[in-house]
């Protein structure tokens, strides 16, 4: 079965190899605080500022999600409240989660500025000028939930203080992983607040990262997969050339090739490495039968459009092979 499900997505073709080799080698049974270990961990943060261009200040560390970073950046990072411009489900959701954490009183009272970067539920993001204008009129910190599309984007690293990102989708892994990035400021404010509750407060996690270590039994065989993956990839400005240029191609087909319309009209809000599709309720059911049959997975909708779209992951570890037997499908099927 071909998926382009937007998450969990389909993983690099070799996973399965380096998943054997880790078993085989004994890296999965490895004591977190080994020396063994500690290595792998060293070696993993490095290839990520090496292959993604990560400035040498920023910090990396690995947690459970992208879900456990919301409450990282709520606990460790703000101060008395966030602010959350959003424009999908996924950002409503960090809002909502944030909120119950550290209440919204008063708009102007916001010491961090929350940003979905790419919106999976619909298929949008915010592009990097945009970013840029938040950081110009935004004193505080910037956090930014990047889940869809690190490592498959080049990113202007300095225009957020926190950026996160679990593995299942760019990354082309299995899910159980979040990389948590964070700049000098971010640890500045941290250490402002010194929120030390939590196993995963964001000092107690630096603390441990700075040794090669994680202030839990992590998931090793995650970050060994993250390891082997990165040593493969060529760096994220290639990668970045190669998802734009199939986005530019889904969209012109889409557009042109098909009877079906975007979600969203405007091209410069559209995603990357989200395509969302709209249609009749009717139509959209019809359609991902018909590509089950033909043993290709579409993406359901998600909330608000959970019943009149399908999305299209755009995602570095899909095949060429397998872009082009879905562009034949589409291009034969009327809906």
């Amino acid at each position: 079965m071909i998926t382009f499900y937007p998450g969990p997505s389909k993983v690099y073709p070799q996973v399965a190899d380096y998943a054997q080799e880790a078993i085989r080698s004994g890296v999965v049974s490895l004591n977190h605080r080994s020396a063994g270990f500690m290595d792998i961990v060293k070696e993993t943060l490095r290839l990520l500022h090496e292959k993604l261009a990560i400035p040498a200040d920023y910090h990396i560390a690995f947690v459970s999600s992208a879900t456990e970073c919301w409450e990282i950046v709520a606990q460790s990072l703000t101060v008395t409240t966030s602010l959350h411009p959003y424009g999908g489900a996924f950002g409503k959701k960090w809002m909502e989660y944030a909120h119950r954490i550290k209440p919204m009183i008063l708009p102007g009272e916001a010491d961090v500025l929350c940003v979905v970067q790419n919106e999976t539920s619909n298929g949008t993001q915010v592009r990097m000028d945009t970013l840029a204008q938040f950081r110009r009129e935004f004193s505080g910190l910037i956090a930014v939930d990047a889940v869809s599309s690190l490592g498959g984007l080049v990113f202007d690293w300095s225009l957020a203080d926190v950026w996160f990102a679990s593995v299942q989708k760019c990354l082309g892994l299995p899910a159980g992983l979040a990389v948590l990035i964070y700049s000098p400021d971010a640890l500045k404010q941290a250490e402002i607040i010194a929120d030390r509750q939590y196993y995963n407060s964001l000092l107690f996690i630096h603390e441990n990262i700075a040794k090669y270590q994680t202030q839990f039994t992590p998931n090793g065989l995650g970050i060994y997969l993250l390891m082997r993956v990165l040593q493969q990839i060529p760096p994220i400005s290639k990668i970045d050339a190669l998802v734009r240029s199939r986005a530019a191609n889904w969209y012109e087909l889409i557009e042109k090739e098909t009877t079906w319309e975007l979600l969203i009209a405007n091209p410069e809000l559209r995603s990357d490495t989200v395509i969302a599709v709209q249609g009749s309720e009717e139509a959209i059911r019809a359609v991902k039968t018909a590509a089950q049959n033909a043993g290709i997975t579409l993406g359901n909708g998600y909330g608000d459009w959970k019943s009149n779209t399908f999305r299209i992951a755009n995602f570095p570890a899909i095949e060429e092979w397998e872009i082009d037997t879905l562009k034949r499908f589409l291009r034969g099927y009327l809906c």
